[in-house]
């Protein structure tokens, strides 16, 4: 027998949760499917000591507080799952775990879609597509495996004591990047840390988080990204407290900086001259959110204490002044290199036509060009924070919105073929 709901959300993450409270609250009766548990990603997919980048009062939905952390603080891993766990049996949401979606077709001539999953046929009005922008790790095919180093991508590094002897060469200098980068140079391993173009925003300034800088400055509400920084990269840390990402202060504990991996010849990887250009970038970027952030104060006559310190700057250490564009693996000792390079998405179960050529959905606001298809958890969907915990509770509102919109002219048409029907029998 085959089941039918309204909604099929697929996907339990932060996105899918929300999903479900804004659909229950228009009245929508749906379905939440997860492949394997609520939230799982934060579990399984994240290193040991992970911590949220944004506070607990700003990275939060808003009908619940973090239950193990203050407002200024940055909940770890398993607190953030364990929230999402909480908040779904707190609205009652409708999630099967365990069950994998293996496809969604449109049933031509009747409407709706028929799903097929690990556990049987679904039949749905609406699918939404909520699992997120953080599916496939990306890993460019450049250090070939007979190259005698282990390579995984930071979804698979979990503690420095997980990884073999010898120094690591971590590309990619996002937040990931940067933060595994810092633990293992911690904790006595030879760092080497490729760094790309990146924004590098403080992580707070005169006494208010950088979250509340980009909120109250408009800069979480952009539509879109500027031209050119779609996939720019930010360094911001929770980790320890909460700091500000500083490469060069990195560097004066003994990590080692390098430019953009760029190719692997004869035992060797080579990196772009572009190092000292890219530090500069970042620190154009910290500067320009300090001078907004004063003017703001200044325009607005908030008592907010100077910080002038904010925009000191560390002398260019050897490794920036004299970069190093190849290292030969063997010679330095690399016994392995963690990609922090990012995600794709994989859309393969969704055979509907709602996609570019280039496989990205087609949509607006997370309406797809695909009558009855969804999107929810695309960075920059609707803005900047779509991406982010509180932003895609915000996003969910307009799709749940649009559903609702969309039953209410179906109710409507088929009231109206009552109407006639019992006109013509009278």
């Amino acid at each position: 027998m085959t089941e039918t709901t309204d909604t099929l959300v697929v996907g339990a993450g932060q996105a899918g949760v929300a999903m479900s409270e804004h659909l229950s609250r228009h009245g929508v009766p749906h379905l939440v499917l997860e492949r394997h548990r609520i939230a799982e990603r934060w579990r399984s997919e994240r290193w040991d000591s992970l911590v949220a980048n944004g506070p607990a009062w700003h990275d939060r939905f808003p009908g619940r507080e973090f239950a193990g952390t203050g407002p200024d603080g940055f909940p770890g891993k398993e607190e953030v799952a364990d929230y999402f766990v909480a908040y779904a049996r707190q609205i009652a949401a409708p999630i099967r775990c365990g069950v994998e979606v293996t496809s969604v077709r449109r049933i031509e001539g009747a409407g709706g879609f028929r799903v097929e999953t690990s556990q049987g046929v679904i039949e749905a009005a609406r699918v939404v597509a909520a699992t997120g922008p953080f599916q496939c790790p990306v890993i460019p095919a450049l250090v070939p495996q007979e190259a005698g180093v282990v390579q995984m991508h930071s979804t698979a590094y979990r503690n420095p004591a997980q990884l073999p002897d010898g120094a690591v060469l971590v590309v990619g200098a996002g937040s990931s990047g940067v933060q595994i980068a810092d633990e293992l140079s911690r904790a006595g391993r030879k760092v080497y840390l490729s760094v790309g173009p990146h924004d590098r925003p403080p992580r707070s300034y005169r006494g208010r988080d950088f979250v509340w800088w980009l909120g109250v400055l408009g800069k979480w509400d952009a539509a879109a990204s500027a031209p050119g920084t779609g996939h720019v990269t930010i360094a911001v840390s929770g980790a320890h407290g909460g700091e500000t990402i500083d490469f060069r202060r990195l560097a004066a504990r003994g990590l080692v900086l390098v430019g953009r991996t760029e190719g692997f010849a004869r035992g060797a990887l080579t990196f772009a001259p572009d190092l000292a250009r890219n530090l500069a970038r970042g620190d154009a970027n910290l500067l320009s959110l300090l001078d907004e952030a004063d003017a703001y104060v200044a325009r607005n006559g908030l008592d907010l204490p100077q910080e002038p310190q904010a925009r000191h700057k560390e002398p260019d250490p050897d490794c920036v002044t004299n970069p190093l564009l190849s290292l030969d693996l063997v010679q330095a000792g690399v016994g392995t290199i963690i990609w922090a390079t990012g995600f794709g998405v994989d859309y393969g179960w969704l055979k509907v036509d709602a996609f570019d050529e280039g496989g990205k959905p087609r949509h607006q606001r997370g309406v797809s060009v695909e009558a009855g298809i969804y999107f929810l958890g695309l960075p920059w969907q609707t803005r900047r924070g779509s991406s982010f915990i509180w932003g895609v509770w915000h996003d969910a509102a307009h799709v749940a919105e649009h559903i609702a919109i969309q039953r209410r002219y179906l109710a409507y048409h088929q009231e109206a073929q009552r109407r006639a029907g019992a006109m013509r029998e009278g």
